[in-house]
């Protein structure tokens, strides 16, 4: 049951590989609590017994509230099939869990970050990683975004100022790509086809001519981050939280980065909000008549 529950996630509501293979893991830790209990013979005191023990365990309440999503999914499903009178994951919550704000660069450290490295002897793979990095920033993309990207994306990201993505699900948008990355993005064009092996369709690829693993674009920017002597580790995720903390910053236009990011909620994005409160201060202090000094 749960392999034809996970076919159908993949092929009809497509979800990733990797959300597969945890919602795989946290079923497989379903089914060890369980026993001898058949799956469709479990009830709510035994979904609360075992959140309770993978607790104790040290599970962290961020991974507890994955795990009762995923339980709570096939259930829902085996309710459908008649399997099930009633879902035994209704009504539990997990453990409330802090929610740490992103991380994200000032500007002066991301400017720093991006600085055109002079010092690196490998010229090819130099223009390379300026391209990746400095599309990171301009576009806010998701690192598998980034990676999955093919030459074709050229056609429009140089002369449109624009790229077009394939997120999660497999939804697809258009974000804008800025004049620094576009000439990045050129120059990185010029000398792509020495390093890529023939017929290879990324758009960046490694020095054996392969496209780019996410391990090793990780590596590489963690790299940088190094060489440019920033004080803290720098991960691709940190770009695109950059990206939307500074341009919300700019614009206060909540919609449109939320339309950027390719959040499927608002209330994803609404969590950069916090990390201007500086600049909602400003505000406050101009507008309100309470915040007003007097003459």
């Amino acid at each position: 049951m749960i392999e034809t529950w996970l076919a159908e996630l993949a092929d009809q509501r497509r979800q990733s590989p990797h959300t597969i293979a945890n919602y795989r893991r946290d079923l497989c830790k379903l089914s060890a609590l369980a026993g001898d209990t058949p799956l469709a013979e479990l009830r709510v005191h035994h979904i609360r017994r075992f959140i309770a023990q993978l607790h104790a365990r040290g599970l962290a309440p961020r991974s507890l509230a994955r795990t009762l999503s995923a339980w709570r999914g096939f259930f829902h499903w085996l309710g459908r099939r008649g399997s099930i009178a009633a879902n035994p994951c209704e009504g539990i919550r997990p453990p409330k869990a802090p929610k740490p704000l992103p991380k994200a660069l000032p500007v002066d450290e991301t400017m720093r970050l991006l600085a055109v490295d002079h010092q690196d002897g490998d010229l090819q793979l130099a223009t390379r990683d300026q391209a990746i990095f400095e599309l990171f920033y301009s576009s806010g993309l998701r690192l598998a975004e980034l990676a999955a990207l093919d030459i074709d994306a050229l056609d429009m990201a140089l002369p449109e100022g624009e790229i077009r993505v394939l997120g999660k699900r497999n939804k697809a948008r258009i974000v804008p790509v800025g004049s620094v990355a576009r000439e990045a993005l050129r120059q990185w064009r010029d000398i792509r086809d020495e390093l890529a092996a023939p017929g290879e369709k990324a758009l960046f690829v490694s020095r054996r001519g392969r496209r780019l693993t996410h391990r090793a674009i990780e590596l590489r920017l963690s790299l940088r981050a190094l060489k440019q002597g920033l004080p803290i580790h720098v991960h691709p995720h940190m770009l695109r939280h950059s990206f939307a903390s500074h341009v919300l910053q700019s614009s206060s236009d909540l919609r449109a980065v939320q339309e950027m990011l390719g959040h499927a909620s608002i209330a994803s994005t609404q969590v950069y909000t916090h990390l201007d409160f500086q600049h909602l201060a400003n505000v406050y202090d101009a507008a309100h008549p309470r915040a007003r000094r007097k003459p």
